[in-house]
């Protein structure tokens, strides 16, 4: 089989924003520009092809990342052709923080993405959150300023918020013609030509020319986009130094190449629920976002030697693939979603997890289009596919040609902060909890699940409480799990503030052989979020090497199980230095339990502390009740940062422990009439003040 599109033509990309900026709108609109579907599906009729689980479509939100691919012509719209030169694989992802695996796995595999904004808003809290995200994994961008139409669309507002507080590289494309109501079309800078978009769905893009009263703005802006492009390219800013005319062609060029190596940020806008511009952007995408191609290969290292391997985005290269995704299907079964980054891929051959160790036999592959599917039999360098069936693959492993073995970089993914108790409410609902439970971490990698020692009880642990909500709704219906839910509780850790040493001895005498371990331990603080460290500084085998690990597991035990109120202990580093060990009597057991009375003991030493995860809030809200919300979120602990304004709304950032959190949605609603409204995300693990932490510890002990 010869590749239907070749590399150069494919765009792998992802719709990233804020949540309710209108991603999903516009995934919708790009899905029936392109032929792919027929009829547009709105979100707020719950009929959006790509929110295709019951909840989403329920609550208007996108909970999963969906993935399909459409095919696009630039311009076709204005020659009318139907052959079709680009395959775009697109990713619309969740915009809720709770859901910010989903985002972050699907940045990892994406080549470019396109940040959609608010038009109202600007800038949101999340639209911050996933912009670094991007920035974390090198991914070219587009923005696109959405809602035009709004009731308080300001663009020129928008786009100062973006280059305020996203980046200074943002440059304008288009600019508006008319807001609110009034907004009909765009205007391109770089063409110097108006568009309109009519017939029933806006699938008419009508070119005229520029109306009186924008010619001056379109003169002004588009002369700062000239300079900013030519800045770029020494042969342009020659040019332009020289007062010569530079072709729409050449800065286009130079426009792709800085939009690639991340030097500008093209910003376009329109209406995405009143179909506007929509088309332009899916050029914008084929014209400046990059093919597998054009990004620096994929680095990796070979297993075996630990060398660094380079594969290039090429299909004679060795397989190379990384799963990002795992999902059950109610008609296949496990699906597990991967990128190709190098050669390809045949149904029916075999492949090498490289983290597991274990062959996978690679039955069916699929190409998706949100929840419909299509079977294939291979699948090419730069595309994305889902395969059936793979038992021992999850969310970030590599597969690749068993000959040559590679591991790609894996994904790392944020510690929840939030856990409930969940319990069957009958035997026959105990086998399908845990089957459930099974499914729902190898999809959700944010997602943990243990039991309880004390008490028995299962605790699952997330990033919020909509997180928690929607996973016990999911158990529900799709697994038929009927379990009683405890209350959401905080996941506080503890953590130590100096050094300490201090010595663990475990001896016991029962007629014949004893157990006998001993060492002393030296504890020092690390930077929040360092995690653990184990440093080995025993010299001249005061205790055997085949005892060290056991020391290190016994450390690791007495962190995971708490010490001051039963909380994980973290950033925390364990130093053994010293120990006697006995000819018969010493075992790995006894040296296990030793490190474990070692840490208990020098952690007592060390000043012991809670810590608790502070969220960054946003809260939006009518003048009137200003006082009312910032007196109220004083009495919650919270650190005010900044007042701005936003049309006829208040916005107060504010950082919060969660803890405090708990039920605002209702509390905020309540205090304004039913107009407030808030966001909250995970920012930092911060220390409890000490009364607070007395009745924590308290509270647990009861």
């Amino acid at each position: 089989m010869v590749r239907e599109y070749p590399i150069e033509k494919n765009r792998d990309i992802g719709f990233i924003a804020h949540i309710d900026a209108g991603k999903t709108t516009v995934s919708e609109r790009v899905l029936f520009y392109t032929g792919i579907s027929h009829k547009i599906g709105e979100v707020h009729e719950g009929a959006a092809i790509m929110d295709w689980m019951e909840q989403e479509r329920e609550r208007g939100i996108t909970i999963t990342a969906a993935a399909t691919t459409c095919f696009w012509t630039p311009g076709e719209y204005l020659t009318k052709s139907d052959k079709k030169e680009f395959r775009i694989n697109i990713i619309d992802t969740p915009g809720h923080i709770d859901f910010t695996a989903e985002v972050q796995r699907s940045l990892r595999v994406l080549d470019g993405a396109v940040v959609i904004f608010d038009g109202v808003a600007g800038v949101e809290p999340q639209s911050e959150t996933v912009w670094h995200q991007a920035d974390k994994f090198k991914v070219p961008r587009l923005c696109f300023v959405n809602k035009m139409d709004r009731l308080g669309a300001n663009f020129e507002k928008s786009f100062d918020s973006i280059l305020e507080r996203l980046t200074p590289s943002a440059v304008r494309m288009q600019i508006p013609i008319g807001l609110e109501s009034e907004h009909k079309g765009v205007v391109d800078l770089l063409k110097q030509k108006a568009y309109y978009f009519e017939g029933k769905n806006g699938e008419e893009v009508i070119e005229k020319e520029i109306p009186e009263n924008l010619k001056k703005d379109t003169e002004k802006f588009r002369h700062i986009l000239v300079e900013k492009i030519s800045e770029q390219d020494d042969v342009l800013m020659g040019k332009y130094l020289e007062g010569k005319e530079t072709t729409i062609d050449e800065l286009k060029n130079a426009l792709r190449q800085a939009t690639i190596n991340y030097k500008l940020v093209p910003v376009f806008c329109g209406a995405a629920l009143h179909n506007t511009a929509i088309q332009l952007l899916i050029d914008a995408i084929i014209y400046y976002l990059p093919s597998p191609k054009d990004l620096p290969p994929v680095e990796g290292i070979n297993p075996k030697t630990e060398e660094k391997i380079i594969r290039k985005a090429d299909d004679k290269e060795s397989f190379s693939a990384l799963a990002f995704k795992v999902a059950s299907d109610p008609y296949v079964g496990s699906l597990t979603y991967f990128r190709v980054y190098s050669g390809k891929l045949d149904a029916g051959s075999y492949v090498l997890n490289t983290i597991g160790g274990q062959k996978e036999r690679i039955g069916r592959i699929l190409r998706m289009h949100a929840n419909h599917r299509e079977d294939v039999k291979e699948i090419f360098a730069g595309e994305i596919g889902a395969a059936v069936g793979l038992k021992n693959t999850t969310t970030g492993d590599t597969l690749c040609d068993p000959d040559n073995p590679i591991i790609l970089e894996r994904i790392t993914f944020p510690e929840p902060v939030i856990y409930i108790s969940i319990e069957p409410r009958s035997k026959a609902d105990q086998e399908k909890l845990s089957l459930s439970l099974k499914r729902l971490t190898d999809e959700d990698p944010t997602f943990r699940v243990r039991s309880d020692e004390e008490t028995g009880q299962t605790i699952i642990s997330g990033m919020g409480e909509l997180h928690l909500e929607i996973i016990v709704d999911r158990m529900k219906r799709e697994f038929g799990v009927e379990a009683n839910v405890g209350r959401p509780q905080v996941a506080y850790k503890e953590t130590i503030l100096r050094s300490a040493e201090a010595e663990g001895k475990y001896i016991r005498q029962s007629g014949g052989r004893g157990q006998y371990g001993h060492v002393w331990l030296k504890v020092e603080p690390l930077e929040r979020g360092q995690g653990f460290e184990f440093v080995n500084a025993i010299k001249g085998g005061i205790i055997p090497s085949e005892y060290i690990p056991a020391v290190q597991k016994g450390i690791k035990e007495a962190m995971a199980k708490g010490i001051l109120a039963g909380y994980p202990v973290v950033d925390l580093r364990a130093t053994l230095y010293d120990g006697s060990y006995h000819e018969v009597d010493s075992s790995e057991a006894a040296f296990k339990i030793a490190g474990s009375m070692a840490l208990q003991s020098a952690a007592k030493f060390a000043k012991l502390i809670l810590l608790e995860p502070i969220m960054k809030v946003e809260a939006v809200v009518p003048e009137k009740f200003l006082g009312d919300i910032t007196g109220d979120l004083s009495s919650k602990r919270a650190r005010i940062e900044k007042m701005d304004e936003r049309i006829n709304m208040k916005v107060i950032d504010a950082k919060v422990p969660l803890s405090e959190m708990f039920g605002y949605v209702t509390q905020i609603r309540s205090m304004t009439e039913g107009r407030g409204s808030f966001t909250m995300e995970f920012d930092h693990y911060a220390q409890v003040p000490e009364n607070v932490a007395q009745q924590i510890i308290e509270g647990k002990k009861k």
